[in-house]
């Protein structure tokens, strides 16, 4: 294997996987009589005067038949989780192909010496798996990354196969919050496609029977408890993005405001529907009609059957492309598919590219021709409303040049993280009025915690 010279270059995308006899025998991590190894190449190539920055990283225990590391797509996205690197190496038990499994416990802590022993002793691996080029220099450093989430117990309800996502499962988390002794439940949605990245989610609020007494509640003894049951709460929003999405329309709540006092219920369509959150959060709190738009009719019984979204006269929800749905029916007068226009388009659509990592939206949506396409379907005071991971600047950059182009004006609003932000693009200029005077900001201030709506900055 060591003078295999498929390993010898870089080779963009290329994903191998073997396994080799367990000569370690470590008790917590590689226990197996043979350890599976899967080496992955960036598709990103480095540049010709740089030397290629390769890390390893041993599957954490338990964690073999996760999706984020039995699967390329997870193995991807676990690459582009470390900036900059050229190859990743996974080292862990060879265990059978079964499905993801359905309870996951987090381990304890393993000894930290214990730990940087089992790396000295799988360093002759990793080296054997460096590109040549990273020895021009020298005997490279082997790096060992570790992974690290925020899942304490998880347990899958439910498993789904849809004809344009693939499969995917509801799950049940219990989850540690800042590191601290805080820990809460949600529900979340997740895609094999793209593992690593939490579709939706929504807290999680166990209603223990009578008669029972839950001495700890954390998800594993409450399942316990005989008459415990669980429903979603879909009044607060706790996907990050979420509320700095809803926060952009402070700059039209003078308008919404105006046309509520009118007797007209504000519209919204949101394109990407997922679990639903949104889609629930604007109509039961905001009071929006809503119309949602989602390529996969089994994400939508996903998300009426577990996270509380209710197919109802005020929220329309439509099976599509999104894309190819708003180009097809804004040219059209009588708006077959929408009924009418909307005050807010608001996108969360991700890329069905796992190879470009966690991205959005995808690079189809960012042209000219469906920038138009949605000007033709908001109010003459509606806004757009974009959730953002860029592939890289240069997509963002032009994201944002090609609204400034179509819109009257562009804003931000850091989500606050590095790799996610909200753009909001404006088709006329906004005003504002003070609380006192307008009863939809009011509302929007109540229901929405955090300093986003004081953020937003034009671009």
């Amino acid at each position: 294997m060591s003078n295999d010279p498929i390993f010898e270059t870089l080779t963009p995308s290329q994903f191998i996987t073997f396994t080799i006899p367990n000569s370690i025998n470590h008790p917590c991590y590689l226990h197996t009589p043979s350890i599976r190894v899967a080496v992955l190449d960036s598709p990103v190539g480095a540049a010709a005067d740089d030397l290629p920055k390769v890390a390893a990283m041993i599957v954490p225990d338990q964690r073999e038949t996760d999706w984020n590391f039995c699967t390329e797509s997870g193995h991807v996205q676990l690459l582009f989780n470390s900036p900059n690197l050229s190859r990743l190496i996974l080292i862990g038990n060879d265990l059978p192909p079964n499905p993801e499994p359905s309870v996951y416990i987090r381990p304890p802590d393993t000894d930290t010496m214990d730990r940087e022993k089992l790396e000295d002793e799988l360093q002759p691996l990793v080296m054997a798996l460096h590109p040549k080029v990273c020895f021009r220099k020298g005997l490279p450093e082997p790096l060992f990354l570790t992974y690290e989430d925020d899942v304490l117990y998880r347990v899958i309800i439910a498993r789904f196969v849809g004809p344009f996502v693939g499969e995917f499962v509801v799950e049940d988390v219990e989850i540690e919050i800042n590191c601290d002794s805080s820990k809460k439940l949600r529900r979340r949605l997740r895609f094999k496609r793209m593992p690593n990245l939490i579709q939706s989610q929504v807290p999680l609020i166990p209603d223990i029977g009578d008669g029972e007494f839950a001495t700890e509640l954390t998800l594993d003894s409450l399942r316990k408890m005989k008459h415990t049951k669980f429903h979603v709460d879909t009044t607060v929003l706790v996907q990050p993005y979420l509320t700095p999405m809803v926060s952009g329309l402070l700059l039209i709540s003078s308008h919404l405001n105006e046309r509520i006092q009118l007797g007209f219920t504000p519209r919204a369509l949101c394109l990407g529907v997922g679990g639903g959150a949104l889609l629930t959060f604007l109509n039961s709190q905001l009071g929006f009609q809503v119309v949602g738009v989602e390529a996969d009719d089994a994400v939508l019984s996903a998300a009426k059957q577990y996270f509380g979204l209710n197919n109802e006269k005020s929220i329309k929800l439509i099976v599509g492309d999104a894309i190819d749905m708003i180009q097809t029916n804004s040219s059209q007068v009588n708006f077959d598919i929408f009924d009418a226009k909307f005050d807010v388009v608001m996108v969360d659509l991700d890329s069905s590219e796992a190879g470009n990592g966690n991205s959005a939206p995808p690079p189809e949506f960012v042209q000219k021709s469906v920038f138009q396409s949605v000007r033709l379907l908001l109010h003459d005071h509606g806004v757009l409303i974009i959730n953002v991971v860029p592939v890289d600047e240069v997509f963002y950059m032009k994201l944002v040049e090609e609204l400034k182009d179509a819109f009257h004006k562009v804003y931000e609003i850091d989500v606050g993280n590095q790799d996610n932000f909200v753009i909001v693009a404006t088709l006329s200029p906004t005003f504002s009025s003070n609380d006192h005077d307008n009863g939809f900001l009011k509302r929007l201030r109540y229901v929405i915690q955090g300093g986003y709506m004081d953020s937003i900055v034009e671009l």
